[in-house]
């Protein structure tokens, strides 16, 4: 065991109050300038998490992301300001840590994380925490953690509602062991659609960041074994206990999964939905090119009343996705529909909805509305 680095004057003044703490003192300060924290994703939860851990003191911090700041961000992701917009969050995100505590070390891993690079990336720290908004990267993060065995600080947020819990800690269970295997693509809201209320990211992110210090520390009880749900709305708190499953594909006792492979698909916030146009899409540009030469179109939203009223087409009707088997009537089966959502996935089912039920000159806007927000009136607010 390598021995702990010592605490400078002003380390000692930054920290007393935890120094003062019985359960803490110099020595668990020390033990946190020793540790390294892998935080995955510098967003709703990564922003908050990452900062207590620097002003925790916790010695090296590596944040994982390739994105960059957008408007609609700066609702939950606190790291950020206006002036941040456009520029990388890994380049914003750790001079704004930095600016909060320079003792400690940020290494920034500008990568989308992949098979290839996880384990390279994750075997250089002491534990993870997990701030993906996507599936794709959530199993692969548990798998690289499992196979790694490194603590797995896990959260998610939707809407009003947030997850914590520690993965891969011990005896404890996986992500797998709740869930083996991911849910089909077209079953699963993309991960900007379903919105969030800002400050849930705060809470839950604060709650992750408390887990990992606490596993530093070796101190209370974690929240291994137990999934702690919190929702906001009723301001309720509920623990959900979880067992190791022995016929888990990754920690059971007879695992199936050896290495690291990356899914068919990930959730994307401004994918296109079906990648390259096909006999089911249209372009943005092309769909406003048919509009300007008079075709008669019928525009679908297929979205929520809240995302109609943010933006959307011009003389489009609206019929959100779970309604509109129900609606469908409303339509004339021989028009020409273009259906649309806010990036292409759920607009995509409704084609195929539609087309079984015999409405044959239906295609799906490629990228959706934010595809023809970028691609064709910039005018309209994106989110």
């Amino acid at each position: 065991m390598k021995p702990l680095p010592e605490l400078s004057a002003p380390e000692q003044t930054r920290y007393s109050r935890h120094a003062i703490l019985p359960e803490v003192g110099l020595e668990g300060q020390r033990r946190l300038k020793a540790a390294s924290v892998l935080v995955v994703g510098a967003g709703g939860l990564g922003c908050p998490a990452s900062m207590y851990l620097a002003a925790a003191g916790v010695g090296t911090i590596g944040l994982v992301d390739f994105d960059a700041v957008d408007l609609s961000n700066l609702q939950r992701q606190i790291l950020y300001s206006v002036d941040d917009i456009g520029q990388q969050k890994l380049r914003s995100a750790a001079e704004r840590l930095l600016r909060l505590n320079p003792e400690v070390t940020v290494n920034e891993h500008d990568a989308r994380l992949c098979a290839e690079n996880a384990g390279q990336i994750i075997e250089r720290y002491d534990l993870v925490i997990d701030g993906t908004d996507n599936f794709a990267t959530r199993y692969l993060v548990n798998d690289a953690c499992v196979l790694l065995k490194k603590p797995n600080v896990y959260g998610s947020i939707y809407r009003f509602e947030g997850q914590v819990t520690v993965w891969s800690a011990g005896s404890g269970p996986c992500y797998r062991c709740l869930f083996p295997e991911p849910p089909p693509p077209e079953t699963v809201p993309n991960c900007a659609e379903g919105g969030v209320l800002g400050v849930l990211a705060g809470a839950v992110g604060v709650l992750q960041a408390t887990e990992a210090i606490k596993l530093i520390l070796s101190l209370g009880d974690s929240l291994i074994g137990r999934l702690l749900l919190y929702d906001a709305l009723s301001m309720r708190f509920d623990i959900l206990r979880v067992g190791r499953d022995p016929g888990c594909p990754v920690c059971g006792d007879s695992p199936t999964i050896h290495e690291l492979s990356d899914m068919a698909w990930q959730c994307s916030a401004t994918g296109s939905g079906a990648g390259p146009e096909d006999a089911l899409e249209i372009s943005a540009v092309k769909l406003s090119e048919s509009l300007r030469e008079g075709r008669s179109i019928c525009l679908l939203d297929v979205r929520n009343r809240e995302e109609y009223d943010l933006c959307h087409l011009e003389n489009s009707v609206l019929i959100p996705l779970n309604e509109l088997p129900e609606r469908c009537g409303e339509l004339r089966p021989e028009a020409e529909i273009v259906a649309y959502c806010k990036s292409g996935a759920r607009s995509r089912r409704a084609v195929d909805m539609l087309k079984s039920r015999g409405f044959e000159n239906t295609k799906n806007l490629q990228g959706g509305i934010l595809a023809w927000i970028r691609e064709v009136d910039r005018s309209l607010p994106s989110y």
